[in-house]
């Protein structure tokens, strides 16, 4: 019998797939539970609508984060925090403080999350931090750090 997959079940198929499988299976478990649905011409028609508006929402998510990362590209934030002798900082510069700059400066928010800061900022100057905007969408933005 021919079921369409509305969850993913361990073992058998992930969401969205269609497979074929023993009937007291699909009538006794599958279907009560609502993790799948008979594969019939209309719910078949149904899933072909899903993914196709699916995949046209992804691809305009990444259409979005590349114009959002050019637009960082050229962008250079200031944070201003207080320095020592040798241009060190007394504390650190966080991904937290970058965005909230961004947000205050651009008027562009950015998850926190998304900058990809592998250790904070101590110096001051400019530094390159990587965005990490989609799955394929990396950027680079401009953080200059001056004395206050």
């Amino acid at each position: 019998m021919k079921v369409i997959f509305l969850k993913d079940v361990k073992g058998q198929g992930k969401k969205g797939d269609i497979k074929d499988l023993s009937e007291g299976y699909v009538r006794n478990f599958l279907l009560p539970q609502g993790l799948a649905k008979l594969a019939s011409d209309g719910n078949l028609k149904t899933l072909e609508v899903q993914n196709a508006s699916e995949a046209k929402r992804k691809a305009q998510e990444k259409a979005d984060a590349q114009e959002l990362g050019k637009k960082l590209e050229e962008v250079t934030i200031v944070i201003k925090a207080k320095a020592g002798e040798g241009g060190r900082l007394f504390g650190a510069i966080t991904s937290k403080q970058i965005a909230e700059a961004l947000a205050d400066q651009q008027g562009i928010k950015v998850d926190k999350r998304k900058i990809e800061l592998d250790e904070p900022i101590r110096t001051l100057g400019v530094t390159q931090v990587p965005l990490k905007l989609h799955v394929d969408v990396k950027a680079k933005l401009n953080v200059q750090t001056s004395e206050e």
